[in-house]
């Protein structure tokens, strides 16, 4: 294939990048340049950035103070890649974790580091869940998510994702999210009367893994009663409980881990997107000590010494060590769900409706497909803003943390806009 070098636009892309290509179709820009809340494409187009890397970017593109100590590793020569030998910069990065998250919760988990994405760190809390109980099954729950490597995508539920497999899908009994029948049926006295009884045909799983708020599930949300009940469940049959924080997590509902306001110890912790702090590729499960039970190198990876995403982690810790940080992210939370709610009024006709919770939303609408023309016409208006839920349905907005208020109003303002024109182009066909 003879590809004519482009000045600008999609053509090599289009030429030579393999079809599985996602976000790129729904934003076809070429960016050049990206900061803060901010993008720019190659004709030098504005962007407001509401995907975040989605979720990968809470602290916005480029962070100043991550930047810095990037660019001075590097300068110094600082080892970029170390398989897990011991560096000065996961050592750290281990210590300001230790400080600035773990100790101050309580919590005493071991840091194992895995392959570089989210799916890695699940596959390891799931070998780790079967080494200790010596059990197989897993459950998981409808409007799951937890990554599309074979163990971790049996757990994920959407029918696209899983048909890609090409082999069946197994070892996981799916139960319902709170929610899903409705507020009338308690969802964890279905699972608990399924787990007690002998002739229900379910067998004691290793682990439960649950999100807290569904980022690819429709922006479902559980309350903290329920993830109480749900934990409780789990530790009274000595079962373990995994929360997949990858997306949720590293601030995004407003406290560093998602489960916080639940208050509940989970056994396994799967983090990564935001865990870097820069959009650098890492990823950790957090496991209790007593349940540190894989061998050396039973659970590998060449990327899983990522030094300069050590670096970046590092530095962007150290926002939860500043009371004014949590703060600044609690008030745009609060401005957020406040410009959410307008709109919900404004386009109650269309039966728009806010989901989610912190700096992790979602906007449905009676109309399954009217998420999907949302986010197109906010693309065309400088817009970055994707869809969730098994068929698109639902807007997700995931505004970064360093965004002000001017940006937050003026990006909702164009989602605004946008949905108006989208309705209407809704109904003329």
């Amino acid at each position: 294939m003879t590809v004519t070098e482009p000045t600008s636009g999609t053509t090599v892309f289009d030429a030579l990048e393999s079809a599985v290509r996602t976000y790129c179709r729904r934003f076809p820009a070429v960016f050049t340049r990206a900061s803060g809340h901010r993008m720019w494409d190659e004709q030098g187009r504005e962007y407001t950035d509401f995907l975040s890397g989605a979720g990968a970017l809470n602290y916005g593109h480029n962070p100043p103070e991550a930047k810095a100590a990037l660019v001075d590793y590097v300068l110094a020569d600082g080892p970029a890649h170390g398989l897990d030998l011991h560096t000065t910069a996961k050592a750290r990065f281990l210590r300001r974790f230790h400080e600035v998250v773990l100790a101050p919760r309580g919590l005493d988990h071991r840091v194992q580091f895995t392959g570089p994405t989210g799916t890695n760190a699940v596959e390891a809390a799931f070998k780790t869940a079967r080494r200790v109980t010596g059990r197989t099954d897993i459950v998981a729950f409808t409007g799951g998510f937890h990554g599309l490597s074979l163990g971790a995508l049996a757990a994920s539920a959407t029918a696209f994702k899983r048909g890609a497999a090409g082999v069946p899908l197994g070892h996981v009994t799916r139960m319902p999210y709170e929610g899903y029948f409705g507020p009338d049926t308690d969802t964890v006295d279905h699972l608990v009367r399924l787990l007690d009884d002998p002739g229900s045909g379910i067998d004691r799983p290793a682990a439960l893994v649950v999100e807290t708020v569904q980022g690819e599930g429709g922006l479902a949300a559980a309350s903290p009663d329920w993830l109480r009940r749900l934990a409780a469940a789990a530790r009274e049959r000595d079962i373990l409980l995994i929360v997949d924080d990858i997306q949720a997590g590293c601030g995004r509902t407003g406290t560093f881990f998602s489960f916080e306001e639940a208050g509940i110890v989970p056994d396994l912790i799967c983090l990564s997107k935001s865990i870097s702090g820069y959009g650098l590729p890492m990823a950790l499960t957090l496991v209790r000590p007593e349940l540190d039970l894989l061998g050396p190198g039973e659970h590998s990876g060449t990327f899983r010494g990522n030094n300069l995403a050590f670096v970046t982690a590092a530095a962007c810790l150290e926002n939860w060590d500043d009371p004014a940080f949590t703060d600044r992210v609690a008030r745009t939370a609060a401005l957020l769900e406040e410009l959410l709610g307008e709109l919900a009024r404004t386009f109650g006709h269309l039966g728009c409706a806010v989901r989610g919770r912190g700096l992790i939303r979602g906007l449905a609408f009676t109309d399954d497909g009217l998420a999907d023309r949302v986010s197109r016409a906010a693309f065309d208006r400088g817009l970055l803003v994707e869809t969730s839920g098994a068929r698109g349905q639902v807007l997700k907005i995931m505004p970064p943390f360093v965004i002000d208020e001017d940006g937050l109003r003026g990006g909702i303002t164009v989602l605004a806009d946008a949905i108006g024109s989208a309705a209407t182009e809704g109904e003329g066909q």
